[in-house]
């Protein structure tokens, strides 16, 4: 069974940059495709980015420019490189997998100055 596990979150100032990183482990063959949410105080939870097996990428419109997916096959790892930082930007951010259907523990990104 797919287990996710997310690293990266922190405290930024707006305009500052943070990389998110799932760790996918376990005993699936098909960890692809990997997507990123992220759900902020009182709000619904929100697709942000994902990847494919074959390295298809989607972005939500309100981070497309800003962030960037990318994964290591090497390590089973998906990266989230997030530039140019907001203040609405601050959620849990988490990975989860369409196949397995596996989500990891969540990481905080707050962003404030």
């Amino acid at each position: 069974q797919e287990q996710l596990a997310e690293s990266g979150g922190g405290l930024v100032q707006p305009g500052g940059s943070l990389r998110l990183a799932c760790a996918a482990s376990g005993s699936s063959s098909d960890f692809y495709p990997i997507g990123w949410f992220r759900q902020a105080p009182g709000k619904e939870r929100e697709g942000v980015s994902c990847i494919s097996s074959i390295g298809f990428v989607y972005y939500a419109s309100s981070v497309k420019g800003r962030f960037t997916i990318s994964r290591d096959d090497a390590t089973n790892t998906v990266y989230l490189q997030m530039n140019d930082l907001k203040p609405e930007d601050t959620a849990l951010y988490y990975c989860a997998g369409y196949v397995s259907d596996a989500w990891g523990q969540g990481t905080r990104v707050t962003v404030s100055s």
